[in-house]
């Protein structure tokens, strides 16, 4: 499915994930990498003009990984007539760094392709969606619920004012 955002042909359903390092080859990723993630930023990447790639603005919603390689995704876009939202339900499966998404929707069965890379120090994701034509592409920033919850820098300590030395008494 896709929609046209400024005369640009999006391609919104789907969610592809990037990989990097040693992280990417391992058979079972790190615990932390099966959560619900918040999508933070969507930027569409169409190389069938000059123009820069577009920020969409408004993205919201959720993608939750399973262990079982089941997720769920509740996408939304803030359009000019309104909100846009998108529910995809199915499976999901990893290969090095590559991922594909198998869905059925109202065409019918589909499936889409891209590449993840994950961060579990900061338990950001980066999803890469393979547009059309070849060459066009999604890119989606997320990072997991629980980590979009936490602070993003520790506080300064209080700087405290040293108390002179005591003289010795004679």
């Amino acid at each position: 499915m896709s929609f046209s955002i400024s005369g640009r042909v999006l391609p919104v359903v789907g969610s592809l994930l990037l990989a990097h390092g040693a992280w990417a080859q391992a058979k079972n990723p790190l615990p932390s990498f099966y959560t619900t993630y918040q999508y933070t930023a969507y930027t569409v990447y169409d190389n069938t003009t000059s123009e820069p790639p577009t920020e969409v603005r408004g993205v919201g919603g959720t993608l939750t990984l399973k262990p079982s390689g089941a997720y769920e995704k509740r996408f939304s876009i803030l359009l000019p007539s309104g909100p846009k939202y998108f529910r995809q339900d199915g499976t999901f499966t990893l290969n090095g760094d590559s991922i594909r998404f198998a869905f059925t929707d109202l065409k019918g069965a589909d499936v889409q392709r891209g590449t993840f890379q994950y961060s579990p120090a900061t338990q950001r994701l980066t999803l890469t969606i393979l547009g059309y034509p070849v060459g066009n592409k999604g890119v989606y920033e997320l990072v997991a619920a629980d980590a979009a919850t936490q602070p993003t820098s520790v506080p300064a300590k209080t700087k405290t004012k040293a108390k002179p030395a005591k003289k010795p008494r004679p």
